[in-house]
């Protein structure tokens, strides 16, 4: 690691207020594992979850919702699984990319690298991306729980708290 990435991770919170958003026109809070995992993963890294939501696989709910979440008085990160498939009611990848000020690629080409490594090819089929609205960071993944642990354990609990740093800048 770099001198001024160690730095900067040394600067960054420790611990930021995280927005859950679980895109589905089927899940529950009693049935949404994805949705609950993220819940569990950013609490045990020392993150606080203020809100958790499911919203249906619907443009203008997706949009209205991460708008009203993605506001540095409300939370320092949106996370959100679900939706970023292929299929036609799949809509996340659509509605999130229009919303970013700034866009983090590198997310979601090392989400596919990774997802490769475990299920092959098929990791061409996700569509997760991330990126920044205002100063919050957004970061989209599968709603498989496998999906989820991977983004979480490779890519968002190492990275969240440096990510939300530079966000703030």
């Amino acid at each position: 690691m770099s001198e001024s990435t160690a730095q900067h991770r040394k600067a960054a919170p420790q611990s930021v207020r995280c927005a859950v958003v679980t895109v589905s026109d089927t899940r529950t809070l009693a049935d949404d594992r994805g949705g609950q995992l993220l819940v569990e993963m950013l609490a045990a890294a020392g993150h606080q979850v203020v809100r958790r939501e499911i919203v249906p696989d619907d443009p203008t709910r997706i949009r209205t919702l991460v708008t009203e979440l993605a506001n540095a008085e409300v939370a320092d990160a949106v996370l959100v699984t679900g939706g970023t498939g292929i299929s036609a009611r799949d809509q996340t990848y659509e509605t999130v990319s229009q919303m970013l000020t700034k866009t983090l690629p590198g997310y979601g080409e090392i989400f596919r690298m990774l997802s490769y490594e475990d299920i092959g090819p098929a990791a061409m089929l996700s569509r997760a991306i991330g990126g920044v609205i205002g100063h919050v960071i957004l970061l989209t993944m599968p709603g498989s729980p496998a999906a989820v642990r991977l983004a979480m354990e490779k890519l968002i609990c190492p990275e969240l708290g440096h990510l939300v740093y530079e966000a703030r800048k």
